[in-house]
């Protein structure tokens, strides 16, 4: 399986944990059952989702400082569960460059959010790598230079 499909999968078990309230592990079940348990899907896919679900509340906290102006909990659906795959991506997947996690995340929302979604996907990461010092510093741990605009505070990591 390529790694896009692999976030698209991701990206279908995160909407079911958000949306639907199903636990990770039963999203993660129905997912593989609907793509016909592919022996090539789990690795990745599930390593994206059950990590992004796993630290939730720190990439939601995250999105909150980047994310100017929109609080976490009134974007669109698919459009907060996107970024938050990205953002994960981002600070925990080291050997994926931040380049390609931003352009995979707006090619998902140009396929499955509205006409705005991509350009919003794409703000919020775009403010969030130009204020990463370095993307990939340590053990996949970044860290943060400067406050994003509008923001009195450096965003916990």
């Amino acid at each position: 399986m390529s790694r896009r499909l692999a976030r698209e999968t991701a990206l279908k078990i995160l909407f079911q944990v958000d949306v639907g309230r199903v636990p990770v592990e039963e999203a993660v079940a129905n997912t593989l059952t609907s793509v016909g348990g592919e022996t090539e899907v789990p690795e990745f896919a599930i390593q994206l989702a059950r990590g992004t679900a796993e630290r939730l509340a720190e990439i939601d906290r995250l999105l909150g400082v980047f994310a100017v102006d929109w609080p976490v909990e009134r974007m669109a659906n698919i459009d907060r569960n996107i970024l938050r795959l990205a953002v994960y991506e981002l600070l925990l997947v080291p050997d994926v460059p931040a380049s390609v996690t931003v352009n995979e995340a707006v090619e998902l929302a140009k396929r499955y959010g509205d006409a705005n979604s991509a350009k919003f996907v794409n703000g919020i990461l775009g403010n969030l790598v130009r204020h990463l010092s370095t993307p990939r510093a340590g053990q996949g741990q970044p860290a943060l230079a400067g406050r994003p605009p509008g923001k009195s505070e450096e965003p916990a990591t």
